[in-house]
């Protein structure tokens, strides 16, 4: 099983979904669909169900997964699992390279120029929120902007987060480390900064010369760390969506995927298709229809009354 398959991802595209006329639309007017949330929510399921309902293709917005590698660590969407949707900045980038804001928002402006050339919907999608908010503030007059914001409450999420954690070391997290382990490596650069990486600098750096007893204790340190930072990093990301929509005054549609993690197996799917990528996709074809949908530009919001609001 694959780290992406904890998410539960239903293997159907979405259906009967009001798409009518998106395509005039696209080619008039240039368009763009951001996916936010914090990490492990869902966000990488909803743009993939979106892009099964419509002619679009997906621009990777995540720090760490623009770097080739890691691809367990970094949580990378199987090419499987990408039901053939195209994806662009997914470990296209040197793994040693500093890839910064402003190089996100090259590329990315790049390939949305690519992307409704060929009269496709660009959605974007990650959960380094810096980057996104750059990218709009750069290009946001050229474009309209259709923010959906995937959201988990955070005790859940965190119990979520813990068990994710102990799933990518079954699937061989641990090894997948030891290769990019350097006694001199720069955890400042590149995608040595995941997390992950770090955590674990103590537990290569000593294995060798451990005994069985230390060797487990620190591959539970390490682990415990990984889970620890996980968690704080699902905050942050938290507060910055807050933020996008306080202070920036970000028009953002909020769909609480809090009852999916509450689910199992069948359940789970239905309860995402349900609250999550049904109502997603309807305010996606009300923004391609010019409908009154919202966007990060600034334009009015329909009321997000179709899904629930947990806290």
């Amino acid at each position: 099983m694959t780290i992406s398959r904890v998410m539960c991802r239903p293997t159907q595209p979405l259906k009967n979904v009001p798409s009518s006329g998106q395509k005039q639309n696209l080619r008039q007017k240039q368009k763009v669909v951001l996916v936010v949330g914090a990490t492990g929510t869902g966000k990488s399921r909803l743009s993939i169900d979106l892009a099964t309902c419509f002619p679009a293709e997906i621009i990777n917005s995540d720090k760490m997964q623009v770097y080739e590698g890691l691809d367990i660590v970094t949580n990378k969407i199987p090419k499987e699992e990408q039901r053939g949707v195209p994806h662009h900045l997914l470990g296209t980038q040197n793994r040693n390279s500093e890839f910064t804001a402003a190089d996100f928002c090259d590329k990315a402006s790049l390939a949305i120029e690519s992307i409704t050339n060929r009269e496709k919907l660009p959605i974007i999608v990650g959960g380094s929120n810096s980057y996104i908010e750059a990218l709009v503030e750069k290009f946001g007059p050229r474009y309209d902007w259709c923010c959906l914001w995937v959201d988990v409450s955070m005790p859940v999420l965190h119990s979520y987060l813990t068990r994710r954690v102990d799933v990518m070391r079954e699937c061989g997290m641990v090894n997948e480390l030891r290769h990019f382990y350097s006694p001199n490596g720069d955890y400042t650069r590149g995608i040595r900064r995941a997390i992950g990486v770090p955590e674990f600098d103590s537990y290569f750096r000593r294995e060798a010369v451990s005994d069985r007893e230390t060797r487990q204790r620190l591959l539970r340190e390490a682990v415990c760390e990984v889970k620890r930072n996980t968690c704080e990093l699902a905050c942050k990301q938290l507060g910055r969506i807050h933020r996008l929509r306080s202070l920036k005054g970000w028009n953002i549609h909020r769909f609480c995927a809090t009852p999916v993690f509450q689910n199992h197996a069948q359940d789970a799917n239905h309860a995402w298709k349900n609250i999550v990528a049904h109502p997603s996709a309807t305010v996606v074809a009300q923004f391609l229809n010019n409908a009154n949908v919202a966007s990060a530009a600034g334009h009015t919001l329909l009321p997000s009354t179709h899904t629930p609001h947990v806290s």
